[in-house]
């Protein structure tokens, strides 16, 4: 592994690491501010809001002065924000620390997706899916250990303990992380947001790939309890199993990707994710509904990178501008929709919606063509 690719990947492991450390401090956060579902639900909004607004000006700054230094300067901040969330002491101040959680979760992805971009073109080889599984590794270790770490030592000192962590990561990636050429012209021209169709319908196809990924995150284990029957140990396996084949599979992209180009990889992960999802949503058992979603997790892992991918290396667009659309569009599924599935299942339960979620796969599967524009930067034609 080349020192720019091992950078890169650790930014991304990083990232994963907060954002995974932050959902087993949701129930403590609640409970410590003495607030109810409604309340954490709208902050959990300022969270989302805050990735929106910071994830476009992140995508100017790298057109300025270059993805390294972006990526630098977000993880910098970013790595304290769990301790900051772990002492505020009322809602008011939880809610500016979600929304700079949110913020700079999300400019930092822009960064480091666009440093994956920039190596990818230097390497001229597919990079992308396996910093993508380094994300979903960092979100699996995360969540695996916090649980365990703030019920053995406490929630301040596991806030500290990922403090620490995340400045060790930093610090090792620190002087590999690969320099890229800033675009002043297109910061002064394309600050604004780019008028042709492309980075919108590829904006699209991630925003479709998304919204699976967080229907499964925040709805998979209320599904499997409350339709499927599953106990409360078999209900988190919904969301582990998916993670999992998706991690498996994100380290394995590159290579299927490089072997058959990015259109053939994203049609039969569109292809395999569609089936994965209709199954778990038809299953007549918790068993083969987890099964379901491993098979979804197998088909989503790649077609997120693939989509970005695209985005970075769009013709006649910057890297960081394609980007700044296709991970706004695509984050804003993952962190609105849910909340939005959360209602209709209200009415209508889950089994119907993983049911009829793979029917924004089609649009996937119509837009697919535009997947080409993930090969240019790695010496496919």
């Amino acid at each position: 592994m080349s020192r720019n690719r091992f950078a890169v990947s650790l930014l991304f492991l990083m990232n994963g690491f907060v954002t995974g450390s932050w959902a087993p401090k949701i129930p403590e956060f609640k409970d410590r501010l003495g607030i109810g579902e409604s309340v954490l639900g709208l902050l959990i909004l300022v969270f989302g809001i805050g990735s929106l607004v910071l994830m476009p000006i992140a995508g100017g700054y790298i057109a300025r002065i270059g993805s390294q230094k972006v990526a630098k300067v977000t993880a910098i901040i970013l790595s304290p924000l769990l301790l900051l969330l772990t002492l505020v002491p009322d809602v008011w101040t939880a809610a500016i620390g979600m929304f700079l959680l949110g913020g700079f979760v999300g400019a930092m992805d822009v960064a480091m997706n666009a440093n994956a971009v920039e190596v990818e073109k230097s390497m001229r080889r597919a990079i992308m899916s396996s910093c993508h599984a380094y994300w979903s590794l960092g979100g699996l270790i995360g969540a695996g250990i916090g649980g365990f770490l703030m019920a053995r030592v406490g929630v301040l000192p596991h806030a500290i303990l990922v403090t620490g962590l995340c400045a060790a990561i930093l610090a090792v990636a620190w002087p590999l992380i690969l320099a890229d050429e800033p675009h002043p012209a297109a910061a002064k021209e394309k600050l604004r947001l780019p008028m042709t169709p492309l980075p919108w319908l590829i904006g699209l196809m991630a925003l479709f790939s998304m919204v699976p990924e967080g229907a499964v995150l925040d709805w998979g284990a209320l599904y499997l309890r409350n339709e499927l029957g599953a106990s409360v140990e078999l209900s988190g396996f919904g969301f582990a199993a998916f993670s999992a084949t998706m991690a498996t599979m994100r380290f394995a992209g590159d290579h299927v990707r490089d072997r058959f180009g990015a259109t053939k990889t994203l049609r039969i992960c569109t292809v395999t994710a569609l089936v994965g999802l209709v199954a778990a949503g038809l299953a007549p058992s918790a068993s083969l509904a987890i099964l379901g979603f491993a098979v979804a997790g197998i088909g989503i892992s790649n077609m997120v990178p693939i989509a970005f991918s695209a985005a970075g290396n769009m013709p006649g667009l910057q890297p960081g501008i394609g980007l700044a659309v296709a991970t706004t569009m695509g984050y804003s599924g993952m962190l609105f929709a849910p909340s939005l599935i959360g209602f209709i299942a209200e009415h209508s339960g889950f089994a119907v919606i993983f049911a009829s979620i793979p029917v924004l796969f089609i649009v996937v599967l119509l837009l697919s063509h535009h997947a080409v524009h993930a090969d240019h930067g790695n010496g496919h034609s």
